[in-house]
């Protein structure tokens, strides 16, 4: 009986190897849980096509949005785990488990980490219209007017919404939090004076800047963005300690063979490294990471831990 088990365990061995081997045998379908035009957007398009020209077969992002990403993860939480379907995961993930009582998913159980792919400052982004020019401007007009201004985001739990709590608590000022379905409904309504503020990823904001329909006051991370070097910190303009960042990563349906996974890791890395794919995240100020699985499962708990104690401190329970 005993070699029978070890010869079945054997044969579905060599059967998963050999179609991580000729994978994929199909289209591959790669979950954006945001609109088009938003920054998860634009890295889930760029690698598409460089992973298509890779394996001969197509990759077609497909944009669900909702409920902060959550309606995207959750469709790939429950795919088949055979690797024709993907998620383009974001900053979201760390935050949800804190902020949804019920979710339909469990981030670090029913969704395989497969590379960190690309880390992104956040951009502090005004409508012209308002009277600051400086995150100090900012903060002296917040506290005069608590709770008056408005800052927009991509939806409860994304990395903009998070780093609105962060400079909220540390700022020690009351700017309102109205979520969007998205970063480009979002940047809109701010470019539309509807709102008068955002925390953006460079990406969905840079061209904007440069045309003067945004102001940027300052980058969320401890360093200078390459894209836009001369604009500041939030940490060295006057909010010492804070740093916030948004990331994107790759990811499968949980139980996903590891042959399988190691095979789409492979794809994405060598589709980071082209440099064509470091042209465009260059030019938007992405940082192309590339990660080992195993790393990427360490930055998830990582970031659900801190993620989860700055919510907590904040006030913010989940709902």
């Amino acid at each position: 009986m005993r070699s029978q088990a070890c010869a079945t365990l054997l044969a579905c061995a060599l059967c998963i190897d050999t179609a991580a081997q000729s994978f994929p045998e199909r289209a591959v379908t790669m979950v954006a849980p945001f609109p088009a035009g938003g920054s998860v957007d634009l890295v889930a398009r760029t690698l598409a096509q460089r992973m298509s020209e890779s394996w001969g077969q197509p990759v077609v992002v497909v944009n669900r949005a909702g409920a902060g990403g959550n309606i995207g993860a959750e469709s790939v939480a429950r795919a088949a785990p055979d690797g024709h379907t993907l998620l383009i995961g974001s900053t979201a993930l760390a935050i949800s488990p804190s902020l949804y009582k019920k979710l339909g998913y469990d981030v670090l159980k029913d969704l395989a980490p497969v590379t960190h792919l690309v880390t992104t400052p956040n951009l502090l982004v005004v409508h012209p219209s308002v009277p600051a020019r400086s995150v100090r401007e900012l903060v002296a007009l917040a506290k005069r007017q608590p709770g008056a201004l408005k800052s927009a985001s991509a939806g409860a739990g994304s990395s903009n919404h998070l780093a609105l709590v962060l400079f909220n608590s540390l700022a020690g000022v009351q700017v309102t939090h109205i979520p969007y379905k998205g970063a480009a409904p979002a940047v809109a309504d701010v470019v539309g004076g509807h709102v008068e503020m955002t925390f953006v990823p460079i990406p969905a904001a840079v061209s904007l800047v440069q045309a003067g329909k945004l102001r940027a006051l300052a980058v969320s991370t401890l360093k200078r963005s390459t894209a836009l070097p001369d604009v500041p910190t939030i940490a060295e303009s006057g909010i010492p300690g804070y740093e916030s960042s948004s990331w994107t990563v790759l990811m499968a349906p949980g139980s996903t063979p590891r042959p399988l996974i190691m095979r789409i890791h492979a794809a994405a890395i060598e589709s980071l490294r082209a440099p064509q794919v470091r042209d465009v995240l260059a030019k938007t100020g992405s940082e192309p990471v590339g990660s080992s699985p195993e790393d990427l499962a360490k930055l998830l708990r990582d970031e659900m831990a801190k993620w989860g104690k700055v919510m907590k401190a904040a006030g913010e329970t989940p709902g």
